[in-house]
């Protein structure tokens, strides 16, 4: 393909027949699947599923982010049609990734909702692939944890947030996008140990023993440092990444349920996840976009490109990193 197929490709994430590849589309028009990738249900011989979990149930002060996923997918669009800079290696052409839709679930039944959300992802990693999840309040990582869970035991978290989400819940029931990583650590499917938060810059005095790198020593050592330090808390382990938008600083994504100064930019944010590629990672997760509370899109933007990335570095751990 070149750029000149512009003026007769549309609508790829429909009539796409090579599911490798970029597309040249009109960056205005088209369906607006996730970087063009094709919408299907169909998960042989797929390698990365991206799926939505339209869901917030309890983000502090500012609800929406039900609505992140469409926006991130619009957002995606506008991405050029290239390989994602900077990496040696494009894995839209080396790897059979699809847009897999959205979980369905009832949003009057809320207390279904957690295992409805982990049964959408066992079902992903049944058939052989990874998932990259466009939320959605920070919780659903909890119901999807589980899944990952089943499959590879305990996992390493390296969760990039303002939050560390730890705070003492022990009501397994309760739906809250605080305490999730608290009922991962203390249900035995996330190992503290081997864990680690970065850009944390909010009060929390247990954080179960998960590592921690706030924002202050992020700023301080740097991206490149960051990520060596991540890579050897969680080894060769399996690893679960989540990036809540508000790990950035709201100048570079104010459209979060939680904003806090103080936070990474979106340029730190690129260089530390370029710098996680060796780790072994599983799946991961973009949350918190909320469209309602940023006009000018740059936060769905930053969860597009978070989002690719996740994908890079799952296509990195695939082809053994060479």
């Amino acid at each position: 393909m070149a750029l000149e197929d512009a003026k007769t490709q549309m609508d790829h994430a429909f009539t796409r027949d090579d599911p490798r590849g970029p597309s040249f589309e009109l960056t205005f028009g088209g369906a607006t699947s996730f970087l063009r990738r094709r919408y299907t249900k169909d998960l042989t011989g797929v390698d990365i599923a991206v799926t939505g979990v339209p869901f917030d149930q309890a983000v502090t002060n500012r609800p929406g982010t039900r609505l992140g996923p469409r926006a991130i997918r619009e957002a995606s669009s506008l991405q050029a049609p290239d390989a994602p800079y900077g990496w040696p290696f494009d894995v839209l052409s080396e790897r059979v990734i699809v847009d897999y839709g959205d979980v369905a679930f009832d949003y009057a039944n809320i207390p279904a909702f957690p295992d409805t959300l982990t049964g959408h992802i066992r079902g992903i990693l049944q058939a052989g692939a990874a998932s990259v999840v466009l939320g959605g309040d920070h919780y659903i990582s909890f119901p999807i944890l589980k899944a990952y869970a089943e499959k590879h035991g305990p996992m390493s978290l390296i969760q990039i947030d303002a939050h560390t989400d730890t705070w003492a819940d022990d009501d397994m029931s309760r739906v809250d996008h605080g305490t999730m990583f608290y009922k991962a650590v203390k249900s035995g499917i996330v190992d503290p140990s081997t864990s680690v938060q970065i850009g944390i810059r909010t009060t929390n005095e247990d954080t179960l023993g998960v590592n921690i790198i706030d924002a202050p020593e992020f700023h301080r050592i740097g991206p490149d440092m960051v990520a060596s330090r991540a890579k050897e808390i969680v080894g060769d382990r399996p690893v679960y990444l989540s990036f809540d938008i508000d790990g950035l600083d709201p100048a570079f994504a104010p459209g979060t349920g939680t904003p806090v100064w103080g936070g990474l930019s979106s340029a730190q944010a690129a260089a530390l996840l370029r710098g996680l590629a060796g780790i072994n990672i599983q799946g991961g997760d973009v949350v918190e976009v909320s469209p309602p509370f940023d006009t000018t899109g740059a936060t769905a933007i930053a969860g597009a490109h978070v989002a690719t990335e996740i994908c890079q570095l799952l296509g990195w751990r695939m082809r053994g990193g060479a």
